[in-house]
């Protein structure tokens, strides 16, 4: 229900809000709980698992309580005091009985919000087809809609946001786009890849949600909420592949792959678990497009106006490489954008990173093990099957690209920014991490780490990791050509660094 008087755009002064934010470990949840914080209010996180926020650098300004949202109990003593509850929480992903779950969950939400004098509920579901009766939904938006009205019957103001696909990266839906896209040059797709979407950026989305903690309390209703184009999933596809600049995608869509059929392609192709594949591509077959924009009337567009799908993903794509290289090991969490990846990310978000690990303890000083490390590369070699190294920089000096050529500025010491052969330095923290970046020619992107830590006996630890992020076909192809390789290569690396350290000269092994 709205007014009949003209809406005014939510104001965003004014006091702030104390807002109940439930799914903060999720994708949408974790990213809105800092948008919140910058526009004034108080957080209070509800979570079933809290020590999954403790890397959030977000967390220490928030109260966490732990409870779920099928748990009348906790979820009342978590809305006590609350003037915002986000009902952020699907149990997309769980088993067939998800939407009995989800029913079950939004009845408690609705009642306990009511109990608690909260004064708005605020709601992300899933945008539906305006001409397609509910019953005939995929069960995926089904559950969605029907979450939305048990909501908005509370009793409570209520807004429901209808989004379709988001882009950004560790969304489901986008990390579906850029498996299928990145992974195969040839597809043949289902029909629904000719079915029309109007994707959103996860920055409008989380731009929406922030601004509903103030809509005026006569607005209780659906909203629908898209990004500023129309398209296919096939035009999501190549457009997707243009922005990551991979070859034109050949897409030949075919009548005959039904929605059990494509989950199982997809969970082929793709790490996305086939439990959360399989409803998304069911929901594949509807179109979904705004049938109205009533949201800007309460939450204007930006100066800028709403983030294009190619603008979207090259956000998403943006930091993705660097975000994962130094989240892998540490606990650091990244500032940054929305689009930016998150800790609490599932393992299949963010592309594909291919890994080569390997830790010993070291008979040896942390400052004789570093000096090993800091002193590796140019007279002093790799450590390892010096042939296979010379081969490398010789074929990458036949494909235009450095080879070993330009070794070492100084013999023992490194900087930042420092040529290494056909490494790159990016990172150095003395007496702890080395990290190269690759610069030979390479269907990818590579690194190299290397770290001096402890154990827990306060013994010396040497930790070395190489990483790959493949471009394409070509890359996955190419980080399995020589994945063979690697025993012998990063195996020996890591043996005779760790021996040269217990060394009392230490020199480059020999194998």
């Amino acid at each position: 229900m709205t007014s009949d008087t003209e809406p005014s755009a939510v104001r965003a002064d004014g006091p702030g809000l104390r807002c109940l934010v439930t799914g903060a470990t999720g994708y949408i949840g974790g990213r809105l709980v800092p948008g919140l914080l910058d526009a004034g209010h108080t957080v209070r996180c509800l979570a079933r698992s809290p020590e999954k926020l403790r890397d959030h650098p977000w967390v220490g300004r928030t109260e966490v309580v732990r409870g779920d949202v099928t748990d009348a109990g906790s979820l009342g003593a978590a809305m006590e005091g609350i003037d915002v509850a986000y009902y952020l929480v699907h149990a997309l992903g769980t088993g067939r009985d998800f939407a009995a779950t989800d029913r079950r969950a939004a009845h408690v939400f609705a009642e306990r919000a009511k109990a608690a004098g909260v004064r708005r509920i605020v709601y992300l579901g899933g945008l539906t087809p305006a001409r397609v009766p509910e019953r005939d939904l995929s069960p995926h938006l089904r559950s969605r809609a029907e979450v939305g009205r048990i909501l908005l019957g509370s009793g409570v103001p209520t807004a429901v946001l209808r989004a379709a696909v988001i882009i950004g990266s560790g969304s489901a839906s986008f990390e579906m786009l850029r498996y299928l896209t990145e992974r195969l040059p040839v597809m043949v797709t289902p029909s629904w890849v000719r079915t029309s979407i109007q994707p959103i950026a996860v920055r409008d989305v989380l731009r929406c949600l922030v601004g509903c903690a103030r809509l005026p309390a006569e607005v209780s209703r659906a909203f629908d909420i898209g990004g500023p184009e129309v398209l296919t999933y096939r035009d999501m596809m190549r457009r997707y592949a243009a922005v990551a600049g991979l070859p034109r995608r050949l897409i030949l869509a075919v009548p005959v792959l039904t929605p059990r059929l494509s989950s199982h392609w997809i969970g082929l192709v793709t790490p996305v678990p086939r439990s959360i594949a399989r409803p998304l591509a069911e929901s594949l077959r509807h179109e979904v497009i705004c049938h109205e924009r009533d949201i800007a009337r309460y939450v204007p567009d930006p100066p800028g106006g709403l983030l294009s799908f190619d603008r979207a993903v090259e956000m998403a794509l943006r930091r993705i490489q660097d975000a994962k290289v130094t989240t892998r090991w540490s606990s650091a969490s990244l500032p940054g954008a929305p689009s930016d990846p998150l800790p609490t990310d599932p393992d299949w978000a963010g592309g594909s990173l291919y890994t080569d690990h390997r830790e010993m303890t070291v008979d040896a000083s942390p400052e004789a093990l570093w000096r090993v490390i800091e002193g590796i590369g140019g007279e002093n070699g790799w450590y390892s099957f010096p042939l296979a190294w010379a081969v490398r920089g010789w074929l990458d000096r036949m494909a235009g690209g450095v080879g070993l050529r330009r070794g070492r500025r100084d013999a023992q010491r490194l900087r930042v920014g420092d040529s290494l052969d056909f490494w790159r330095v990016e990172e150095l923290e003395p007496g702890r991490l080395l990290r190269l970046r690759a610069e030979m020619r390479l269907p990818g992107l590579a690194w190299l780490e290397l770290r001096v830590g402890h154990d827990d006996q306060d013994r010396t630890v040497f930790r070395q990791r190489a990483l790959f992020h493949p471009h394409g076909l070509l890359g996955h192809a190419y980080w399995w050509s020589v994945s063979p390789f690697h025993a012998a290569v990063f195996g020996g690396m890591a043996r005779n660094i760790a021996r040269a350290a217990g060394a009392a000269r230490p020199e480059p092994a020999r194998t």
